[in-house]
């Protein structure tokens, strides 16, 4: 992280903060938060008015600039959601929740909803397919944590899967399945790969049939001892893997079942926008900020304060 970053006016000061994210979310011309007009817009600017409000004369509602975002009715200031976003993006491993509460002053609870809140902006799916013009991408599956009221037992029947497919010089997508069998992996192959692309895999009979339907398939043998044929192999799915284990165990040491696609999310993202790939701490945050729109979280979605105690 460049911390030099941090004395930015836009993390201390909420009218620089406000005028920051003004700047991103309408780029050319203010437009109506409620209606989407950009017509018969007026900044108020009265003594009576808070700053940074305007009127649209087509629906003739008031709105802000955090109206219809992750940001909306928040209590906490605007400058501290924009230094949340920052510390979240730039953090290779993440930064729980009680760390942003002591770095920004706020209670845990209020700490936690925020990073959930942050993480809903950071989720891509449904863009573009992976592996376009003959590119190559490895799937892989893994296990962590613990699922809800199941006790552990032998195997991983007890254990969270995670199904991920990451395009070698390119994106990472993650996704929380019930069970990592050909039922569950398939469609999302099917559905983010790019028919063009040259799928890479362990041995796993899984993805046999569906292998045939992409430009090649290639596989490794694990059990034998095989990592790797020239190009053929599943190290950066595995790369990636190392990272996200190493976040989920270090920094935020616990995940529930139903907030896991949201750290996956997290991880995707940043993997996805990393310095390797020209990106820097700055511009990810900024793409994190372009994604606030349309995607309100409220406390009750996220569920419930038991276990607000428990996550990091």
């Amino acid at each position: 992280m460049n911390t030099a970053d941090l004395t930015n006016p836009i993390f201390n000061d909420e009218t620089a903060a406000r005028e920051y994210l003004e700047s991103k979310r309408w780029p050319d011309e203010v437009s109506c938060a409620h209606c989407g007009s950009l017509e018969g817009i007026t900044k108020m600017q009265g003594k009576s008015h808070r700053p940074g409000l305007f009127n649209c004369n087509a629906c003739r509602k008031p709105f802000s600039v955090t109206i219809g975002t992750v940001y909306e009715r928040s209590h906490i200031p605007l400058h501290k959601w924009l230094l949340a976003t920052h510390l979240m993006t730039a953090s290779k491993k993440g930064i729980s929740a009680h760390q942003l509460h002591r770095m920004l002053g706020i209670t845990y609870k209020s700490a936690w909803f925020m990073a959930h809140r942050i993480r809903e902006t950071l989720d891509d799916k449904g863009t573009a397919p992976m592996g376009g013009n003959g590119g190559t991408v490895e799937a892989d599956e893994t296990y962590i944590g613990t699922k809800t009221a199941h006790t552990k037992g032998q195997g991983t029947g007890h254990k969270m899967a995670v199904v991920t497919l990451v395009e070698r010089n390119g994106r990472a997508r993650s996704f929380k399945v019930d069970k990592a069998t050909a039922a569950d992996v398939v469609p999302i192959v099917r559905a983010n790969v790019s028919k063009e692309a040259k799928l890479m895999t362990d041995e796993a009979r899984l993805y046999w049939a569906v292998g045939k339907e992409f430009a090649s398939h290639g596989r490794v043998a694990h059990k034998l001892g095989e990592y790797g044929r020239g190009e053929v192999h599943t190290n950066t799915v595995e790369g990636y893997y190392s990272i996200f284990k190493r976040g989920m165990k270090g920094v935020y040491q616990h995940c529930s079942e139903r907030h896991l696609q949201r750290y996956l999310a997290e991880f995707d993202f940043r993997y996805s926008n990393r310095a390797k790939l020209g990106v820097s701490d700055k511009e990810r945050a900024e793409k994190a900020i372009k994604g606030i729109v349309g995607k309100r979280l409220t406390y009750r979605r996220i569920n419930e304060r038991a276990e607000a105690s428990t996550l990091g």
